[in-house]
């Protein structure tokens, strides 16, 4: 059996029959002016959001509360992003049932909970976030985290010992193999459960000659190197337990083409690309294209010779942001033939330190904690948001698991679930860029094809940037026909603290609406209605908002936190004492309520579309006075003394008595349920919809400004008034719906013992003790925090992450012990 050889030694042999190259293209190189041009319209069309979440803890009982914090950036530069306002968190069951919140974000961050309802089932659970228009882009972006939620009734969660039903990759560096050229093959092994599995074989090629063997280093990947022949198929066999073996058909080699290999480890300061091909000028032009890019930012582009059958080309690392870089090479026609991935590493990130005043506390005792942030050692204000948990009580998931640094700079630009991606930053483990390297051959980049980029052809982008709450949606026949002819639309949107909002709309020819940049907390409800045709009977009006992105489940291990059998009994006991003392103290808030007698006047209910006190004539819309009338001016001519109604229709004109100037008559100002509106919208307005119509005249119409001075005509809506169930209505061309709001924000409750209160005779054993998630360093980069600890002999698990404004992330940790 042939072993591979190592991967620094092999490089520095094809070094030696290498060629070094390092031009960069001129501008008048129209081909590659193409393709940068192409590329920079792409990105300046499609730019990148990103998202992560900071969750307290990742098990949690039925019944307890998910604390979380949102982080939005700029995908592209990875600054904080300010412009989406508006942050979606799901919480989604193993079979796609899902709860939806919506946060409000400030300056980029978003702070939130989630209670967990009793009826939930245990189980493995994905928390999701993303904005709204991150949804032009694959779900997989989103960003994603497992969470394991149990139920107090339920046995001790441990691992589920799922069958190896092996799924192995095969993937050759670049890309493809090509007949007669040395390459790179990563392989990746992964279990029913997508869990990395440890493997070890060989390869044979169609005479049953063994080519080479290989085994996995780290997770399940590992890579051999091979050179295919001509007109051969090889056949990878791993092994399996018993010295059975699966068999696997590697790509097949193409004829003719490049394979390139790149050396992101032995130099500090240069990335080396080493490329072999078996073109020549009359398969393409004399040279190729070398195109390095970052999360959309053109890097260095290089200019390949064809006059060498290999060639070594260096980038200065020095060019290159953090995080994940995409080497592309194009042939002479610009078509790309071999592509990798690396990462840069520059160690810029934010420091986040962690410092108690002591190492061991006793029971109910205060804790101080100095947070310190820097970047290279120099101080950087930073907005971070921190946890303390009971590390018995909360077992970790993994040591490994996701953070906001290993999301942003490697998870969010990558597909797929990636294992234990904290271990590839963490600086304790010293092959970290080794194991990178290689998990980067094996996980490929898909935010954008090449052939549309290439081709000019830029998708567009359907979900816009939300500057607020957004209310979209479209009227369409009761057949579901386009309406083909604009429709006037009235929304009214009642809020929580008894005020409504009335808005007015129309939609284009298609029947779509639009309504952007609202603001309002909790479940709301809004009444729309459509104006057009005889009793609006030929609207159907539907919401977008009752919509949501479908969820692909993807393959997570059913359990992904585990406890011992008496850490188990403990976390249930625990957990339902501070439960039942929480919904304690929410009765004994609702019986001292209950039991407060309040004195005064009765209050009467002002009409908030009124901002005018009693006008100088009304008129009562009833049966009577409506029989065999079509519009509101058709009621009110000849019953209102001084108000005068010439015409009908749309050809009506109607004159409030001395409201003249030189100039002629001065109509009135027209006001809908308190909102000014034309002549058009009052003469298509529904006769039975109008509840009154008052008329101000001369000084009382003065409230309404110069706009008012023929006077003003008033007409109140019988659903614009106070007492109106819009439940109700079934009237044709209307719709009232509940739309979800920004999420109400809890405050988390956390006892501070300094000062003794009644309620501290209660037992206090917490799983998370203290959760703050806006915590903003100074200009020093210090904060300060404190807390209490609990009843409990344990050891506290504190945990910080938060990013600087500039867009460097970092996560600070530190243990203390309570005894």
């Amino acid at each position: 059996m042939i072993l591979t050889m190592p991967y620094t030694t092999r490089f520095l042999l094809l070094l030696s029959a290498s060629v070094f190259v390092a031009f960069r293209y001129n501008n008048n190189d129209d081909l590659i002016k193409q393709l940068l041009d192409r590329f920079r319209a792409y990105n300046h069309q499609r730019p990148v959001e990103k998202v992560y979440l900071h969750t307290d803890r990742d098990a949690y009982l039925t019944g307890e509360t998910i604390w979380l914090k949102g982080y939005l950036f700029n995908g592209n530069t990875h600054t904080i992003d300010s412009v989406s306002r508006v942050l979606y968190v799901e919480l989604i069951a193993p079979d796609t049932r899902r709860v939806q919140l919506q946060l409000r974000a400030t300056n980029g961050f978003a702070s939130g909970q989630l209670l967990l309802p009793d009826s939930l089932l245990a189980g493995t659970y994905q928390i999701r976030g993303y904005t709204n228009y991150m949804r032009n882009f694959p779900e997989a972006y989103f960003f994603s985290k497992t969470i394991t939620i149990l139920r107090p009734d339920g046995n001790s969660p441990t691992k589920n010992l799922v069958p190896e039903q092996l799924d192995v990759q095969f993937l050759p560096e670049g890309g493809q193999l090509v007949d007669g050229l040395e390459s790179r093959i990563a392989f990746k092994a992964v279990d029913a459960s997508g869990m990395s599995v440890s493997i070890q074989g060989f390869v044979l090629n169609a005479r049953k000659d063994t080519i080479t063997g290989f085994s996995s280093t780290h997770l399940g990947m590992g890579y051999f190197t091979m050179k295919p022949a001509t007109g051969q198929t090889y056949t990878a066999y791993v092994r399996q337990a018993e010295d059975t073996y699966l068999a696997y058909t590697l790509p097949a080699a193409q004829p003719k083409g490049a394979v390139i290999q790149v050396d992101n480890l032995s130099s500090k300061d240069k990335i080396r690309v080493y490329i072999l091909h078996n073109l020549s000028p009359a398969d393409s032009a004399t040279t190729m294209t070398l195109f390095a890019q970052t999360r959309g930012i053109v890097v260095q582009v290089v200019k390949v010779p064809f006059s060498r059958k290999g060639v070594l080309v260096q980038l200065a690392r020095s060019d290159f942001p953090e995080g994940i870089a995409q080497l592309t090479l194009f042939d002479g026609a610009n078509k790309p033939i071999a592509e990798r991935l690396v990462f840069i590493s520059k160690n810029d990130q934010l420091s986040v330190s962690l410092s108690s005043a002591k190492s061991v506390y006793k029971n109910r005792e205060r804790a101080d904690v100095t947070i310190t942030t820097t970047v290279a050692g120099k101080p950087v204000p930073a907005n971070l948001s921190l946890s303390v948990v009971d590390a018995r009580l909360s077992p970790e998931a993994d040591s490994n698991t996701a953070t906001i640094v290993s999301h942003l700079l490697l998870s969010s630009d990558l597909t797929g679930s990636i294992e234990q991606p904290d271990q590839y930053f963490n600086p304790t483990h010293a092959d970290r860029l080794i194991k990178l390297d290689l998990l980067l051959m094996t996980q490929g980049w898909r935010r954008f094809i090449w052939n549309d980029v290439l081709s000019g052809t830029i998708p567009t982008n359907n979900y816009p940037v939300e500057q607020g709450l957004s209310l979209t949606g479209r009227v369409v026949r009761p057949n579901q026909k386009d309406i083909r002819e604009k429709v006037k639309l009235t929304f009214v949107i009642f809020r929580q603290d008894s005020t409504r909002e009335f808005l007015m709309g129309e939609t284009n020819e298609l029947g779509y609406f639009s309504m952007y940049d609202l603001d309002f907390t909790d479940t709301t409800k809004v009444f729309i209605q459509g104006i057009k045709g005889k009793a609006n009977r030929d609207l159907v009006i539907s919401l977008d908002q009752l919509l949501k992105p479908t969820v692909t489940l993807t393959r997570i291990p059913y359990n992904a936190v585990t406890f011992e059998a008496n850490e188990w009994a403990e976390f249930i006991r625990r957990t339902r004492e501070y439960q039942e003392i929480e919904r304690q103290i929410r009765q004994n808030g609702e019986v001292l309520l209950q039991s407060v007698t309040v004195k005064a006047k009765k209050y009467e209910e002002r009409d908030s579309r009124v901002i005018y006190g009693t006008p100088d004539a009304s008129i009562k819309f009833d049966p009577i006075s409506t029989s065999g009338r079509m519009t509101v001016l058709d009621v009110i001519q000849g019953k209102i003394a001084g108000v005068q109604v010439i015409g009908s229709g749309m050809n009506a004109q109607v004159q409030i008595r001395g409201a003249a100037n030189f100039n002629g008559i001065v109509a009135p100002l027209f006001v809908l349920d308190g909102i000014p509106v034309d002549l058009q919208m009052v003469t298509s307005i529904p006769v039975q919809d109008v509840d009154r119509v008052d008329v101000l005249k001369g000084a009382s119409a003065a409230i309404y400004g110069s706009r008012a001075s023929g006077g003003v005509i008033s007409i109140l809506t019988k659903r614009g008034g106070s007492n109106y169930d819009f439940s109700k209505d079934i009237t044709p061309g209307t719709l009232v719906a509940k739309l979800p709001g920004y999420a109400p924000i809890r405050e988390f409750y956390a006892p501070r013992y300094e000062v003794s209160k009644p309620e501290h005779v209660r037992p206090d054993y917490r799983t998370t003790l203290f959760w703050e998630p806006m915590i903003q360093t100074d200009s020093e980069g210090k904060a300060t925090i404190s807390f209490f600890t609990s009843d409990s002999k344990t050891k506290l698990r504190l945990r910080a992450e938060g990013s600087s404004f500039s867009g460097q992330v970092g996560i600070g940790r530190q243990t203390v012990l309570v005894e």
